[in-house]
Order: C-alpha cells, then sequence, then structure tokens
C-alpha cells in the first residue's frame, strides 16, 4: 500500500489511525486480511480515479487567459504556475522582483518572489515555501492565495499594508519543481523529487529529510525507494542545496521560515528530531497559539500545535529544524487540511476556505515578528 499518514510503516504505532492508499486489484486482500486481524476500516474514496480527474480533467471554467482571470480556485500546473509568476512580475513591478536560486535535477529553473516595499535594503525577512512534498497540491494553491492577497489588500488593509511595508517575504509557490510536474502528468500520489538513483531503479529523495541537521537518523529512510529516503548526503538534492545557500546568505535578515504541508491540520516547530524543548520555546510557542487562534476565527477549523517531534512524529533531516539551527529563530510547518478525509486529494472546493484559514495565520506569525518577545515571561502555565 502507498501510505499517506503516517507516510511510513516504521512510523505505526498501537492504536493509531492509518491512512493508506491501495491499487483496485490489491483491495479485495486488503479487505480480507483487515478482517482476519479484525483492524476496523473505512472506505473515504472508493474511486480515486474519478476524484483525480476532477482535478486535472480540462475544464473550461478554467481561467487561463491573463492574471486578472487567473482562478485561485482551481488546481494549476507548474507551467500555468510559472506563467503566473511572470505575469504577477511584470504588473506589480512595485512591490514584486522574481528571481531564479538555482535549477532542478530536470534543469527546471527554481522561482522566487520578493514580496514587499522598497524601503531599506536590509528589512527583517520570512521565507515562505510550498510543495515541497509533489501531491500535496494545497501548498502551491496557498502560496499563490497568500502572493494575490498581498498585492491585492496592500494600501487597504492595514496589517497587510504594515507587513509588507516593514517585511521583505520570500515565497516559493513550488520548491520540488520535478516532483510536482511528475505528479500532474504521471503519478498524482508521488512524493519526492526525481533524481536518479545508480544503484537502484526508484527514483527521488524526500526534500524534507535532505537537511543537514541529523540528517538520516530516526524517521528518515536510507533506502532509495521509501518515500522517506534522505538522499546519498545531506543537500544531495539540488533543489535542497539551492534553498540552503540563499537561506545561507541571507540569514541575517531571515527571522521567519514557514514550510507548507498537507496533510493532518497541524502547526508545527522544532525540534522534529528529539523531544527537547528549543531555547526560545515561549515566544516560539506564544506565536504559534496566535496563528491557530486567528486560523480557528474564520471557519471554526481546530489545529494542534506544538513540538514536531511531540505532535506529529520524529523526523530527521527536516527544513524547519535546519532553518531553527541556522539562526532563523521562528521556523514553522503548516500541515494544512484536511485530517484524512481527502487527504491529499483535497476538493477544489475547500481551497478557498483553506488558503482563507491559513492567510489569517500567516498574518498572525509575521505579526508576531514585528513585535518583541520577552522570553522570560513564561505565559503558558499549562501544558
Amino acid at each position: 500500500v502507498d501510505f499517506w499518514q503516517p507516510n511510513s510503516a516504521s512510523l505505526i504505532h498501537q492504536n493509531a489511525t492509518v491512512d493508506v492508499h491501495a491499487k483496485q486489484n490489491d483491495t479485495q486482500d486488503l479487505h480480507a486480511r483487515f478482517k482476519l486481524e479484525r483492524i476496523k476500516y473505512r472506505v473515504f474514496i472508493s474511486n480515486l480515479q474519478k476524484e483525480i480527474e476532477k482535478q486535472t480533467g480540462y475544464r473550461s471554467s478554467r481561467k487561463r487567459r491573463s492574471e486578472s482571470q487567473y482562478d485561485y480556485e482551481v488546481y494549476h500546473s507548474l507551467e500555468e504556475i510559472q506563467n503566473w509568476m511572470f505575469e504577477m512580475n511584470r504588473s506589480h513591478p512595485q512591490l514584486v522582483t522574481m528571481f531564479s536560486v538555482g535549477k532542478s535535477y530536470e534543469g527546471r529553473p527554481l522561482y522566487v518572489f520578493q514580496l514587499g516595499k522598497r524601503s531599506r535594503p536590509q528589512k527583517k525577512s520570512v521565507w515562505i515555501d510550498c510543495g515541497v512534498h509533489a501531491r500535496e497540491w494545497i501548498g502551491p494553491a496557498f502560496c499563490q492565495w497568500f502572493v494575490k492577497e498581498a498585492l491585492s489588500s496592500y494600501k487597504y488593509d492595514s496589517v497587510m499594508t504594515r507587513l509588507l511595508n516593514q517585511l521583505d517575504f520570500f515565497i516559493m509557490p513550488v520548491f520540488n519543481v520535478d516532483g510536482y510536474h511528475f505528479s500532474w502528468n504521471t503519478d498524482r500520489f508521488w512524493r519526492k523529487t526525481r533524481s536518479k538513483n545508480h544503484k537502484f531503479h526508484c527514483r527521488g529523495v524526500d526534500a524534507n529529510r535532505n537537511w543537514k541537521v541529523k540528517w538520516c537518523n530516526e524517521g528518515a529512510s536510507s533506502h532509495p525507494c521509501d518515500d522517506t529516503y534522505c538522499g546519498p548526503f545531506p543537500e544531495s538534492e539540488p533543489e535542497v542545496k539551492a534553498v540552503a545557500k540563499f537561506l545561507r546568505k541571507h540569514k541575517e535578515r531571515m527571522k521567519a521560515y514557514i514550510s507548507i504541508h498537507a496533510y493532518a491540520q497541524m502547526l508545527l516547530y522544532p525540534y522534529s528530531y528529539k523531544y527537547t524543548a528549543i531555547p526560545n520555546f515561549n515566544c516560539v510557542e506564544s506565536a504559534a497559539q496566535n496563528a491557530v487562534a486567528a486560523l480557528y476565527s474564520a471557519y471554526g477549523v481546530r489545529y494542534r500545535y506544538g513540538p514536531a517531534s511531540t505532535t506529529l512524529y520524529v523526523s530527521s533531516g527536516s527544513s524547519i529544524d535546519w532553518a531553527y539551527r541556522n539562526g532563523i529563530p521562528y521556523a514553522f510547518a503548516f500541515e494544512l487540511r484536511d485530517t484524512g478525509h481527502f487527504g491529499f486529494l483535497l476538493p477544489e472546493s475547500l481551497i478557498k476556505p483553506t488558503c482563507t484559514e491559513t492567510l489569517r495565520a500567516v498574518k498572525a506569525i509575521a505579526s508576531s515578528l514585528l513585535k518583541k518577545c520577552n522570553t522570560e515571561k513564561n505565559r503558558f502555565p499549562y501544558i
């Protein structure tokens, strides 16, 4: 089976809920085995193909022609997203700069937006990446939504105006460009990058296990065919290496790192690889609490928050641990909707509410950067 949550068999523990995707030919055997082992199960989606086609099939309603008609409530292919980026860059020169931090394994440019008012050169900065795991399509949809909202509400929304005046946002709508392209054209549930392995026929590395921090320890696999394969060495993936190099270069001004994933409805912060509390726990926990409250205020959707190791599971070589280790004090990973009913196939009708609530959370985190956080003051008498 293809593990959706958790993403590897080694992370399953007693009495846990596990989401899996099975091929049509295997379902009868699987049902029989579940009954034999007395494992309770429910089928959420009986025809995956039908759900996939709803999201990738050509629809006349899909608006492709110009930015003013760009439809933010459908999923977009890599080509459409890149064309949209060029258009946003062209039409908003006063707030947007577009550049590439490098090239992917298959030679695609790794495009990033810099968003913010050009007032002074070394503003505090926030990095946001989406689409680290190819099949998590709601990620790139959120990054596009964030850019649209930031640009359209600047000068109208006082919070967004203040954020863009005082901070720079670096937005990477699709981190794993090769994998994302592959998930549109070949395998909808592909997760990893697309790099080749010389000893095995399996391709790709988990781009969130490839960072140079406790690399390839617990929660990562050293086998190239596994979904959580850590790679042959840290930063072996050109995508990870390019982003790490960029963040290292700008680490003096980089105050927050935010990575958008799916799914679980969680807001996670370091550490992922161990159970110890981070030194600035109170400040980060406070920012997380505010973010989750802001998110809840939109539609009453509840998110759990806390250190990744205890809230989700232990993993090593993750980007939030690396960002934190490299001096970025606020490092967060969002796991967006849902909690398993649709999983990676979140319907397009849920793009708008999911992005609307997540935007509130991200604005709350960015706003907390503009306030001084007193580490001494413990605001959390309860656990």
